[in-house]
């Protein structure tokens, strides 16, 4: 099933290049920061206002940021043009799915479970949008999955990998030992994810080149409530460098 779907990058009414997802971020430009797990209007325009290229939204019942698919409706149409907009799913089978992409307006899946490589690659086919692999990192060899997720996905997510007992598989405010992708890198875009805040993502950005950052529980005031003042001090830290 193919998505129909709305680009949000189009400024004359025609839909771009699919490849203004999928190319690699220019070192010469600002960060790309993706705010994620938006429940409401003023968040997304929070988000919007402050610089992020892309805003998230979770369907996942467990998540405090889960959000029902009419309310994501809603947002997504209300984001400005040139935001894309992300799904973010957990181990999500067709039928659910299915009901996400045909009435939410999107330009990129997130895929935050246990998918595996065959999983990303039918997924990508059967809705023809990009597809984004969160991959956890806890240390050196973990990083192997990102040359497996490489080879199928069209963004890599490199996360915190979550303890054994957690509920969320992402968005518990974890980092992971940055050093480990110091000098790396790979042939997709890819974002940093993992503990990010405003007082540490100029420094996460240094330590490993990352041209695109996630954050989501690093500008709440609690769990689910995004804070504006947040969003707008988190997006300019991680552009200072640049």
């Amino acid at each position: 099933m193919a998505a129909t779907t709305c680009w949000p990058y189009s400024t004359t009414g025609a839909e771009p290049s699919m490849g203004v997802l999928l190319q690699r971020p220019n070192a010469a430009r600002a960060v790309r920061v993706k705010v994620c797990g938006l429940t409401t209007h003023e968040q997304v325009h929070a988000a919007s206002a402050a610089g992020a290229a892309y805003v998230g939204f979770v369907f996942f019942a467990k998540s405090p940021r889960n959000v029902e698919i009419e309310t994501a409706r809603v947002l997504a149409l209300e984001a400005p043009i040139g935001v894309a907009k992300v799904a973010l799913v957990v181990d999500a089978n067709d039928a659910a799915l299915d009901a996400i992409v045909t009435q939410v307006p999107l330009d990129m899946l997130q895929l935050h479970g246990h998918e595996t490589p065959e999983r990303v690659q039918a997924l990508r086919q059967r809705y023809g949008l990009p597809v984004m692999k969160a991959v956890g990192i806890a240390d050196a060899a973990d990083l192997d999955q990102l040359a497996l997720y490489e080879m199928v996905a069209d963004q890599l997510l490199v996360d915190a990998k979550p303890p054994k007992t957690a509920d969320l598989p992402g968005g518990n405010g974890l980092a992971f030992d940055w050093r480990l992708l110091a000098g790396r890198s790979w042939n997709k875009p890819w974002m940093l994810a993992g503990g990010l805040t405003p007082q540490n993502v100029a420094q996460a950005v240094r330590l490993t080149g990352a041209q695109q950052v996630d954050v989501s529980s690093g500008v709440e005031s609690a769990p689910g409530v995004k804070d504006p003042e947040l969003i707008q001090n988190f997006i300019a830290a991680a552009q200072s460098g640049n």
